[in-house]
């Protein structure tokens, strides 16, 4: 953690604890280590991916193959494995890197890359028996096998743990049979390994390692898919497959806790990919409008445009700074481990769930992120961002599914929520407590009204409102709901979207903080210029959303009051945001891509 202070906060805790930007782990923390191994990717798309062109953006499962041989022979698909298993065994930082790396330059090829390394390999290497991973392991880390993840069925989306596949142990106690059909799987035309779920017996989910060459399996034409028309996307069917029992995953009954926990590290993984890709569109857009001439000018010198800049830049500062933040966490929680031992794929597994919040809060900002910025691309390119062959027009297909895989956006935020409900019934997150806190402390509480201008005070008294009346709210509706809550999904959804912004704004308060206090503090300047915009706009967004919460839970004098409060609170200090969103585009435009 580069000498920073190891104490850890759980999972969600920032909601009603302080954090100190000492502890927190952001992008000016890389190692040398990680540095290169930014580096050794980026040379290999150079000499590998961008000089195929078309060919990435178009299904060839032996270029896919050929391309992940020589990935996993640089040790790239191996990041998350221990080195006792053809690994190399890093840290859960680096494993962001490569996949924020892949995403920026790689194409279609970066989602056969995370897929694998993800769910196509994590369910092993964190579930898997001595002898699974001694079977399984070394081949998937050096790319000699494929792996792929079927848990999605035709008749079952969303409400994977249910699942119409089923498992039956044969009489002779050696082998399951297995039947059903898995849809929308990546990687499914050249895989070598399949992590798939069935019910044993019709009753317990329960995960199995499948080899695609057994009889019985078999697979559907590629789908025709909006966008990453480089990747293979198949449905497959299983006709009496027969699993030997030393190829179930985990405990019977158990699948859930090996298919949440692999996705908990997908869905973070895709966060750092979409970033990534973000990031290559931010700098084409940039590069486009300070070479694009309108009206005698370089269309990057007017206003409205300096305007989108700056928004995009903001976004992924905030998107940069969460998923860093994140990564450093689960890191912490698994300092010490001997990624060696035979509990090391448990622990991690238990790191990832105390902070699935915080993944599946990355996967939802992360891909939105990405969806506002290649918008923004191609309406700052306009009609040629449209034109098939041109940047825009590429990025905006393929980042669309972002928002849809790894469990949509809408699961997502259900998750968000629903485990904080299932951690204080437990009492692991004391929400009642915080909850009567706020309520004496939160009518007493004064707005802030002035804001300095090189200085991030008033910011550090705006997030302890912001989290108050963010705790105001989740209280309010636990107090109403219940355990019913879960039943309520839009003020589920409106409370998500609170968490979210608070997370965000948190993150990019405590790296610039951070900053401020390092070694070049003159670098902080755009960034806390970025963070005091990004609190100015997204207290207003809090505000909207406790009152449209609000207004579905209470009526008459007790609403009246608690509206009155909320708009006296979420008012924050003068800010001409104006004028600081011309500062921020300034910066980018003079670099020519996003800066941090």
């Amino acid at each position: 953690m580069n000498g920073n202070d190891k104490k850890t906060t759980g999972g969600g805790m920032f909601l009603i604890e302080d954090v100190s930007f000492q502890g927190v782990f952001t992008p000016e923390d890389f190692t040398g280590e990680h540095k290169d191994i930014a580096k050794a990717i980026e040379d290999f798309i150079k000499g590998e991916i961008i000089s195929r062109g078309e060919e990435i953006e178009t299904v060839n499962n032996e270029l896919s193959r050929e391309l992940m041989r020589k990935a996993g022979e640089l040790g790239f698909l191996g990041i998350d494995i221990p080195e006792k298993y053809g690994g190399m065994e890093l840290d859960k930082i680096s494993s962001a890197i490569v996949a924020e790396k892949f995403g920026y330059g790689a194409g279609s090829f970066a989602v056969t890359e995370f897929n694998h390394t993800g769910i196509g390999t994590l369910p092993v290497a964190l579930f898997g028996t001595e002898e699974q991973k001694e079977k399984y392991l070394p081949g998937l880390s050096s790319g000699r096998l494929i792996g792929a993840f079927g848990l999605t069925e035709p008749e079952v989306g969303s409400d994977a743990l249910n699942p119409l596949t089923v498992a039956t142990l044969a009489e002779d106690g050696r082998y399951y049979l297995l039947n059903g059909s898995k849809q929308f799987i990546t990687n499914a035309g050249f895989a070598d390994i399949i992590f798939t779920y069935a019910k044993v017996d019709g009753k317990f989910f329960t995960a199995f390692i499948v080899e695609q060459n057994w009889e019985g399996v078999s697979l559907d034409e590629e789908e025709e898919k909006m966008g990453m028309h480089g990747t293979s996307t198949r449905a497959y069917h299983f006709d009496n497959v027969r699993v030997p029992v030393e190829n179930a995953l985990g405990e019977a009954g158990k699948g859930h806790v090996v298919a949440l926990n692999a996705l908990n590290m997908g869905r973070y993984k895709v966060g750092a990919a979409c970033i990534g890709s973000a990031k290559a569109a931010f700098s084409e857009a940039v590069k486009y409008a300070k070479q694009r001439i309108q009206f005698g000018r370089p269309i990057c010198e007017f206003g409205l445009i300096k305007e989108k800049i700056s928004q995009m830049a903001i976004r992924l500062f905030a998107s940069e700074s969460m998923m860093y933040r994140t990564g450093g966490l689960i890191q912490a929680k698994l300092e010490g481990l001997d990624m060696g031992s035979d509990s090391a794929g448990v622990r991690t597994a238990e790191a990832l769930e105390d902070y699935l919040i915080e993944c599946s809060i990355n996967k939802i900002y992360g891909s939105e992120t990405e969806d506002y910025v290649v918008d923004e691309e191609v309406q700052i390119f306009g009609g040629y961002g449209y034109i098939h062959g041109n940047h825009p027009e590429l990025a905006y297909r393929n980042a669309r599914i972002n928002r849809i895989w790894e469990g949509t956006n809408e699961i997502n935020r259900l998750v968000i929520v629903n485990t904080l409900i299932r951690r204080a019934t437990k009492g692991t997150f004391d929400l009642m407590q915080a909850f009567g806190r706020v309520c004496e402390e939160i009518e007493k509480h004064e707005p802030t009204r002035s804001d300095e201008p090189e200085r991030l005070d008033a910011q550090e008294r705006l997030i302890q409102m912001a989290k108050k009346i963010t705790l105001f709210v989740l209280g309010t509706a636990y107090l109403r709901h219940g355990k019913d809550l879960r039943e309520e999904q839009e003020l589920i959804g409106i409370i998500s979207d609170m968490i979210m912004e608070i997370y965000a704004i948190e993150s990019a308060l405590l790296r610039s903080q951070k900053m401020l206090n390092g070694k070049k503090p003159e670098r902080a300047a755009i960034p806390v210029k970025m963070t005091k915009v990004l609190f100015h706009d997204s207290l207003q967004r809090i505000g909207l959303l406790a009152t449209r919460a609000l207004e579905a839970m209470e009526e008459g004098e007790s609403l009246e009051r608690h509206l009155t409060t909320m708009r006296r609170l979420v008012l924050s200090p003068p800010l001409n945001t104006v004028a600081l969103r011309r500062d921020i585009a300034h910066e980018m435009i003079r670099y020519g891509r996003y800066s941090f």
